[in-house]
């Protein structure tokens, strides 16, 4: 049967499914009477091709919000398989548990050792709740910030990889002090001596995003977003309902080209043709080039001249005015 029986289909992307079922189609009529429909089918796989296109170039701010949150989107661990070798992953942080929703450990990119780390999600019922929707604890970050200084210690370079709607908000995750600890984790990651390289795979919600989201580059692949909210949290806030998510995705400006227009990220990590979850293979190749490149490039410089940098790029951001009041 075709490739559409175990994909999953965003409303704007039916056009594209439609297609897919027609292959399939062709596909069982050709086995039935045992002819070749091979032109045909070639037809229809161009055809696939010219609606992504079409599809990916037109994305409004809500469909992009979509995509970055579309079930058959590559993880942190789809990432970690195919750029690391020899990945061995580490656990705990040495004082409550270990955080499900944090992954994290040492691998090879190239064969230089790196310690990659990341949000993950679950692609089951089962999985999102063990790995709580992506959603860290506070013993996560703190999780985080130990594979970090382990990294730091052994001089080896740290790559994150952001994709959640958020740190948990659980009341227990606040009485074990969730402020702190991304407080903390920001702070820290500020100063660590080695690069920091952190890539944006999906969502980039809020302080949970920051908790991870602090170094010397910070690239977005290009069907994400990244924010203080998530859309429809604001849309709640201002509207008192979800129903202006839309509306509130727009006036967010959160997509990955208006992050780069006001300077937050240094870069856009291309996606495969239609979004990453059309070949994670191919995604995992575009963000490996950047990643690598950014390390050569990082590992020329001086660690305390990189931290001066970091901390200079981060102090930087946002506008501001100051207004001296004259007393007459």
């Amino acid at each position: 049967m075709g490739e559409n029986n175990s994909r999953q289909f965003l409303d704007f992307e039916k056009p594209i499914k439609d297609l897919y079922d027609q292959i399939d189609q062709i596909n069982l009529t050709a086995e039935k009477n045992k002819i070749d429909l091979s032109d045909s089918v070639r037809q229809l796989e161009e055809k696939i091709l010219y609606k992504k296109k079409e599809i990916t170039q037109n994305l409004t701010s809500w469909q992009k919000v979509q995509l970055s949150r579309h079930p058959d989107r590559p993880y942190t661990l789809s990432y970690i398989e195919r750029i690391c070798t020899d990945f061995v992953e580490l656990h705990g942080d040495r004082n409550f548990k270990d955080d499900k929703a944090i992954v994290g450990g040492f691998g090879k990119i190239d064969g230089n050792t790196v310690m990659i780390l990341g949000q993950q999600k679950g692609n089951n019922t089962k999985t999102r709740q063990l790995r709580n929707f992506g959603m860290a604890n506070p013993e996560g970050y703190r999780k985080a910030l130990r594979l970090m200084k382990l990294a730091e210690k052994f001089n080896k370079p740290v790559i994150t990889l952001v994709d959640t709607p958020g740190a948990f908000p659980g009341i227990e995750a606040e009485e074990r002090g969730q402020g702190e600890a991304i407080a903390k984790n920001i702070f820290e990651m500020l100063r660590l001596k080695v690069p920091v390289i952190c890539v944006i795979i999906g969502e980039g919600a809020s302080g949970g995003a920051m908790g991870i989201g602090v170094g010397d580059k910070v690239y977005m692949m290009e069907n994400t977003w990244y924010t203080v909210i998530s859309p429809e949290s604001c849309s709640s806030i201002l509207w008192r309902s979800w129903d202006h998510k839309e509306k509130a995705a727009d006036e967010l400006k959160l997509t990955s080209e208006h992050m780069l227009g006001f300077g937050l990220v240094d870069g856009i990590i291309p996606e495969p043709l239609g979004g990453a979850h059309w070949n994670h293979d191919e995604a995992a190749a575009m963000m490996k080039e950047q990643v690598v490149k950014a390390i050569a490039e990082l590992k020329e410089i001086d660690p305390e001249t990189r931290i001066d940098q970091r901390i200079e790029k981060f102090s930087n951001m946002g506008r501001w005015e100051e207004i001296t009041n004259q007393v007459s």
